[in-house]
């Protein structure tokens, strides 16, 4: 495939050579679409991969299983978290791909993101790679909560959390906390057992299910739109090998270095909500 990286750069009332190139490869297909976390920040969600994110200390699924005091420090975070989570809203980047979705030009999302945006936008067949902060699983029974039921019932019994002096945040949900040995963690009221956010965590697999059926996504599909991903996690650049192995178009729409680059048929270095509104209009 040629490669051509352009920036999209100002908008003065007519559309960039990027944009032009893109519709070019994409009119007239049934497309799929990957995102990862930079279609969000313009959500106020903040993007660790991205240029000038912040460092963090990713959760380790293994650490979590074994350490009571790990369990108490991530959910300290994560409950923190979830307020500023569920109070987004989805930006014109999620709603763009709803609308292109709704027209039929768009066959469907694969997401990276754990924020549920696109569903609040209107998009219907979401593949979430990596599972959902608004749900909530048990890893004895498999009983699945509501996030905001495991929030409320936390606030009450966790109310301490609510002082600043208590707890410091970082990003990813690591957290300081000065009282973690008061931290009353959430469990199963089924059985008791451990409750986890139902998200992949680092050292857990994306469940084969989940990536069958990305995989069916994009194999149905006649060109691939990936916006705001770095393409670092190994299911998103597995999805960019199947398109790539069957010669359909690929377009990269993320600031900075992907990945995928250098096998995409275009890569626009620019911001997703602008590239995905212009498109959604010409397509």
């Amino acid at each position: 495939m040629s490669i051509a990286t352009l920036p999209a750069g100002e908008r003065d009332g007519t559309l960039t050579p990027a944009l032009d190139a893109a519709v070019r490869l994409l009119d007239g297909r049934r497309i799929a679409v990957l995102t990862g976390a930079g279609v969000s920040t313009d959500s106020g969600i903040p993007d660790y991969r991205g240029e000038g994110a912040p460092r963090r200390t990713p959760m380790q699924f293994a650490t979590f299983l074994a350490e009571e005091r790990a369990r108490k420090r991530y959910w300290a975070g994560s409950h923190l978290g979830w307020e500023h989570f569920s109070s987004v809203a989805p930006n014109a980047g999620h709603r763009a791909i709803a609308e292109l979705e709704a027209r039929g030009v768009v066959t469907g999302v694969v997401t990276q993101n754990v924020d549920g945006l696109h569903a609040q936008a209107g998009s219907r067949r979401i593949v979430e790679l990596h599972g959902a902060m608004r749900r909530v699983t048990c890893l004895v029974c498999g009983q699945t909560f509501a996030r905001d039921d495991i929030a409320q019932r936390m606030a009450r019994e966790n109310p301490w959390l609510g002082y600043p002096d208590a707890v410091q945040t970082g990003p990813d949900g690591d957290v300081e906390i000065e009282y973690v040995d008061r931290m009353v963690l959430p469990y199963c009221t089924v059985c008791g057992g451990t409750l986890k956010p139902d998200v992949v965590f680092f050292g857990e697999f994306v469940p084969a299910t989940v990536f069958s059926a990305a995989r069916s996504l994009v194999a149905g599909a006649d060109a691939l739109l990936i916006a705001g991903s770095s393409l670092v996690v190994n299911s998103g650049i597995r999805l960019l090998d199947q398109a790539t192995k069957r010669r359909i178009p690929v377009v990269i729409v993320n600031r900075g270095e992907t990945r995928g680059d250098r096998r995409a048929s275009l890569k626009i270095e620019a911001g997703t909500s602008e590239v995905l509104s212009s498109l959604a209009a010409r397509l």
